[in-house]
């Protein structure tokens, strides 16, 4: 094979360029033989934080409102009288200090010196939220919340004599209890339970320092009740989150299955009652629902008050028109809700009034009635249709989350 001058000269140049590239690698290799190089490792130090206040330099101490006990009081050997006079004068907007109130925490932040001056006031308006008094420079007042945590809970129960009894016992807290009252408020009567009845609940709790403090959102819920499986499922949708069962119907009804929460029936729908008072028989076409004076009562559905005033035995009382075809009345109040007068309009589960005694009564009680087209009907027969069910365009979305939770519930 013939090589040319032009092709000896380009290998010539690439054999020149390899052993360059050989000896510089050769040379780097030589240099950094032998030889170590530190690590530089920047210290890293960790803060600490009260009420998301940075107290590194400072001391905290902590305590309790006792009876009696004000903001001069608490403050009186720390600051003036002034400054606390113009505390109570110029933030009660932030926060009403006329509020505080015996058994809620406080705190002081102050210097780490002998002087131990304060810095800052603290007062915990709740588990999650607290007023900051910073008293360091000028006055300035300011609301703030603890870091919150959510856990994914579970809780069963058999029902032995009520709901409330049976969370009680099962040391379930309140908010769970007026959480699953509100979720089944239009499918289980909750006056009708029957020993052996259960339920098994997946909610998220709320953690604040580690504590549990309340029960949030339930996610899922099966209620056994009467022989019928009751389940919920909570869904967000584009016209509205809410509860559904198994098959995407909502739980929500048109009407409320009773207008207060945790009573007990003292007297049922009857055409033959013999009156407490008047001492004939003559029909009670209503329930009465005994409950302590002063219990929230709440209208059945959405409507607008007819009447709002004394009405002679009845007391104190109440009329709703829901719709062409129904009405409620809620006699025996105590009192009424602002802004309750006839012509009102009220939604599903306002408050309109206050369990109490006036009229002709025996003791605090509510005389609840339902009307349909002008005629008495039993309040607790009436069968509710539900209201807008998963939007089909979900179901497959849903469907999948039913499966999900149907899963975890029936494995509790």
């Amino acid at each position: 094979m013939k090589i040319t001058k032009r092709k000896t000269t380009a290998i010539l140049f690439i054999s020149a360029g390899a052993v360059i590239v050989f000896i510089a690698v050769f040379l780097v290799i030589r240099l950094y033989q032998g030889h170590s190089y530190p690590v530089v490792i920047k210290p890293f130090r960790i803060h600490t934080y009260a009420y998301n206040i940075h107290i590194d330099s400072l001391d905290i101490s902590f305590g309790v409102i006792k009876n009696n006990q004000n903001l001069s009081s608490i403050l009186s050997s720390y600051i003036s009288g002034n400054l606390i006079d113009k505390i109570a004068r110029e933030t009660s907007d932030i926060f009403d200090i006329r509020k505080i109130r015996p058994g809620q925490k406080y705190a002081f932040i102050t210097t780490k010196d002998s002087v131990h001056r304060l810095n800052y006031f603290i007062y915990e308006i709740n588990p999650i939220d607290f007023v900051v008094y910073d008293l360091r420079d000028q006055l300035k007042v300011y609301r703030d919340k603890k870091k919150v945590v959510k856990e994914v809970r579970t809780a069963t129960g058999i029902i032995s004599t009520s709901l409330w009894n049976t969370m009680e016992d099962n040391h379930l807290d309140v908010d769970l209890i007026l959480r699953m009252a509100d979720v089944y408020a239009w499918t289980v009567d909750f006056y009708g339970l029957q020993k052996g009845d259960d339920f098994k609940v997946i909610y998220e709790q709320i953690l604040v320092d580690s504590i549990p403090v309340s029960s949030d959102r339930i996610i899922a819920a099966l209620f056994r009740s009467g022989g019928k499986d009751f389940y919920a499922f909570y869904f967000e949708q584009n016209n509205g989150n809410g509860y559904f069962d198994d098959k995407g119907q909502s739980l929500r009804r048109s009407f409320l299955k009773a207008p207060l929460h945790f009573s007990r029936i003292s007297s049922r729908f009857s055409r033959a009652r013999m009156h407490p008072i008047l001492r004939i028989v003559r029909p009670h076409f209503g329930v009465d629902y005994s409950a302590p004076r002063g219990t929230p009562v709440v209208s059945l559905g959405d409507g607008r008050v007819l009447e709002a005033g004394w009405k002679g035995g009845y007391g104190r009382f109440i009329s709703i028109r829901h719709n062409s075809a129904y009405t409620s009345s809620y006699a025996h109040l105590s009192g009424y809700a602002k802004k309750i007068k006839a012509g009102s309009l009220v939604k599903q589960g306002d408050v309109i009034g206050y369990v109490g005694s006036s009229g002709l009564s025996t003791g605090a009680h509510l005389d609840f009635r339902v009307y349909h087209n002008g005629s008495p009907v039993n309040p607790l027969k009436i069968e509710s249709p539900p209201t807008n069910p998963v939007n089909q365009s979900l179901m497959e979305k849903y469907r999948k989350l039913v499966s999900e939770w149907k899963l975890e519930l029936d494995s509790l």
